[in-house]
């Protein structure tokens, strides 16, 4: 595969960035909020919050700044990945939740599939030059 349709690599450019940052930027926050998402994460049941909330926001961050990038993509979406497929059932369990609270988990469920989508294609990517990119760690 070879982004040399007109617009290609340009388009992939702005997807990057938009997806990355939004995910960086995601990460950032566990990092400095993790005061506010430590008890949250264990009323969740998540073993070990304290640890927990700022590993996935390192991997958040790495992962994100990876694919806007285009250093080591193939290790960034991989953190991505994993950080969603674990984090979608247990931190948005919407089947689980309260009547008053069921909507808003199930959104949020479902805007973490549509990443998980998109840090996997990125991931199906990667073993593919992208054009403007830092290009380390791609093919």
């Amino acid at each position: 595969m070879v982004f040399d349709t007109v617009g290609a690599g340009v388009a992939l450019l702005l997807a990057r960035v938009l997806f990355g940052a939004v995910l960086a930027f995601m990460g950032l926050t566990h990092l400095l909020n993790g005061e506010e998402m430590v008890p949250y994460a264990e009323f969740k049941g998540i073993p070990f919050p304290g640890l927990a909330v700022p590993f996935s926001g390192g991997l958040l961050l790495f992962g994100g700044l990876a694919i806007a990038l285009g250093a080591y993509p193939v290790v960034g979406a991989g953190a991505l990945a994993a950080f969603l497929l674990v984090a979608t059932p247990t931190m948005h369990d919407f089947w689980a939740a309260a009547e008053a609270d069921q909507q808003d988990e199930m959104i949020n469920f479902l805007k973490n599939v549509a990443m998980l989508a998109g840090a996997l294609v990125f991931l199906a990517l990667g073993s593919v030059e992208w054009p403007y990119a830092v290009g380390v760690g791609l093919v």
